[in-house]
């Protein structure tokens, strides 16, 4: 199992160094460890370097992928996400890897990259995943692509477009992700428009969703699960 864990990881981030120059911009050196901004410095977009001679091999280091992520929450999902964030050696490469765990039934919900496209590989389990296309021509519906997903299977969300991952199976299931970005982000719809703080301007929703003000105030008053 250890080592379908590696060639998967492997295969994952062959795929996302690929396509890594579609969003960070090329690195200037060998490397730039990030280290936490120096104080009084301007905002970077970015992180810091750390002084070359201070690398050292662990600084390229994360370990624990290997681990399943607890999957007992509303969702039935966890992402375990490796960035620029907890592995500072990714820093100005253009790349990044998560592995996500569902459980039975599980959800990652529409979400969006803003930085990133990702592309992901099923190692155990049985999904049902798609995106939704932006910009529909006038009369035009937003064009949804989908497909289920078996173990081996490779599927790609283009950069910024919404997009989910169902368990449709009642065995557990797990998916590798590589990312075109150090730093991808995350914007889950449902959490972002129904549980911002400050909550968004009721009138705003009643009529982007055209429902009634109750609907629009009973998803407001919902608690919005953060899986990442």
């Amino acid at each position: 199992m250890a080592l379908r864990f590696l060639l998967f990881a492997i295969a994952v981030m062959a795929l996302a160094s690929s396509f890594a120059n579609a969003s960070d911009p090329d690195p200037l050196q060998d490397f730039c460890v990030a280290i936490n901004d120096p104080k009084d410095a301007l905002f970077v977009n970015g992180k810091f370097c750390k002084n070359p001679d201070d690398v050292n091999a662990d600084d390229f280091l994360f370990r624990g992928l290997n681990k399943p992520g607890d999957t007992n929450n509303p969702l039935g999902s966890k992402v375990s996400a490796v960035n620029v964030a907890n592995l500072t050696g990714l820093n100005t490469l253009g790349i990044s890897i998560a592995r996500i765990d569902f459980a039975p039934y599980g959800l990652n919900p529409p979400h969006t990259h803003p930085r990133a496209t990702e592309v992901i590989v099923v190692l155990e389990g049985t999904l049902y995943v798609g995106f939704v296309l932006s910009n529909p021509p006038p009369g035009m519906k937003n064009k949804l692509f989908t497909k289920t997903l078996y173990p081996g299977d490779v599927f790609v969300f283009p950069e910024g477009l919404i997009h989910f991952q169902f368990n449709i199976e009642k065995t557990p299931a797990i998916v590798f992700a590589g990312l075109s970005s150090q730093n991808p982000g995350v914007i889950t719809i449902a959490n972002a428009v129904f549980g911002s703080d400050p909550p968004i301007n009721l009138d705003v929703l009643t009529k982007a969703f055209q429902v009634e003000d109750k609907v629009i105030e009973y998803l407001q008053s919902q608690f919005w699960y953060d899986n990442n």
